[in-house]
């Protein structure tokens, strides 16, 4: 009766962490874009930052990573960024992030649930907290006064204190989310 016992508590616990794989988040990068019908995006060659309460950064430092990750990537695109009054675009990005709970499960056995190895191992699952990023970036026409592009990339966010290392991960995550801006015309 005890072995049977056990041998029900060891699936259960297998089968507990087969469920916790099964329902946890990949945290791969998440990106999303979208503009405005029958803009001409041709017609626009430059740019300038504007801040519109909270950027969400944490520190100037980041925000200065991040603009300069976005610069990069416009500037491989022909895009100029100027201080004048008159620019073709105004850029503007907000920062966030959330925490999430991950589940994290292994098991040492050999067999599946029912299978003849299945009591010879152990299972058991962990949960950590992740910190996962989200940036928005918005495109708007100051002349025609709309937004005409706006695009979001959410990615985990690795705890790392190398700047460069912040940096790579930046930019990577930009170059993915203006993949296919400006938008071509069909």
């Amino acid at each position: 009766m005890l072995k049977q016992s056990r041998k029900n508590m060891t699936r259960a616990v297998f089968a507990f962490a087969i469920a916790l794989i099964a329902c946890s988040v990949t945290h791969a990068q998440d990106v999303r874009t979208n503009y405005m019908p029958g803009t001409d995006f041709a017609k626009y060659r430059t740019y300038k930052w504007v801040t519109i309460g909270e950027t969400g950064a944490p520190d100037q430092i980041l925000d200065a990573q991040i603009k300069q990750a976005i610069d990069s990537q416009l500037a491989t695109k022909g895009f100029t960024k100027v201080d004048s009054d008159k620019p073709d675009l105004l850029i503007v990005y907000q920062a966030g992030l959330r925490k999430e709970r991950e589940w994290n499960a292994q098991s040492s056995g050999l067999g599946f649930p029912g299978g003849p190895w299945f009591d010879t191992g152990t299972a058991s699952a962990t949960s950590s907290t992740i910190n996962v990023g989200t940036l928005v970036l918005n495109i708007y026409d100051p002349a025609a006064k709309q937004l005409v592009w706006t695009g979001s990339a959410s990615k985990t966010i690795d705890s790392s204190k190398d700047p460069q290392k912040i940096q790579k991960n930046l930019n990577k995550a930009m170059q993915k989310l203006l993949k296919d801006f400006p938008p071509r015309r069909k």
